[in-house]
């Protein structure tokens, strides 16, 4: 690991550049990210703007970093789906499973993935990458099962199995990045997984589910 100027960094080096990422992060869930200054992230690590600029070019840099990490323990959600059965009962529960997952890993990096989202939107090349790559073990597992299914002929030979996987993730994505939003339409929240499970296995099955 090395500091900007390319110098090794320490294991005291190392921690307070952990420190910084780490009170970024917290800062991210509290603030927004346009609002946080480096001199805010460095008072809050207990140390100076200097410091912070030995190991990051600027607050923007260091939240990409936060990013990437985040992005590369996201396959996590292939694992949601890869292996699974999606017929019968346990197809429904994979189902729920998959949305539960989903969610909670949303909900876990919210803050990080609020930003990712954010600049991917503005056409920022390198959060648009990290939101790909982030998705992409989901979309890849999803788009097998439901090609799987579909070889086996449980699933209309019309169906492009890359298109409905990602109108899925598509979908999920956009409902865990705004899980408040149906709540103004009088949907409650323990309403919301279950509905969401229903059009995963619609979407994946093309049948209605034997709950």
């Amino acid at each position: 690991m090395r500091t900007v100027d390319g110098r090794v960094a320490g294991r005291r080096g190392q921690a307070t550049r952990q420190k910084l990422l780490d009170c970024l992060g917290e800062m991210l869930s509290s603030s927004p990210y346009r609002d946080v200054k480096v001199i805010d992230v460095a008072r809050k690590a207990g140390t100076s703007p200097a410091t912070f600029y030995q190991y990051f070019p600027d607050v923007e840099g260091a939240v990409l970093e936060i990013a990437e990490r985040m992005a590369g323990e996201s396959a996590v959600l292939g694992d949601l789906v890869e292996g699974r059965s999606w017929t019968g009962r346990s197809g429904w529960s994979t189902a729920q499973e998959f949305v539960d997952g989903f969610l909670d890993f949303w909900r876990k990096n919210d803050a990080i993935l609020r930003v990712v989202e954010l600049g991917a939107a503005e056409g920022d090349k390198r959060f648009h990458k990290i939101r790909t790559k982030t998705l992409n073990s989901l979309h890849g597992s999803l788009s097998e099962a439901i090609a799987e299914l579909q070889s086996k002929g449980r699933v209309d030979k019309d169906v492009s199995p890359a298109a409905m996987a990602g109108s899925i993730v598509t979908m999920l994505a956009a409902v865990a990045s705004h899980q408040k939003g149906p709540q103004s339409w009088g949907v409650k929240a323990a309403e919301l997984k279950p509905n969401l499970a229903l059009l995963v296995y619609l979407g994946v099955t093309g049948r209605k589910p034997t709950k």
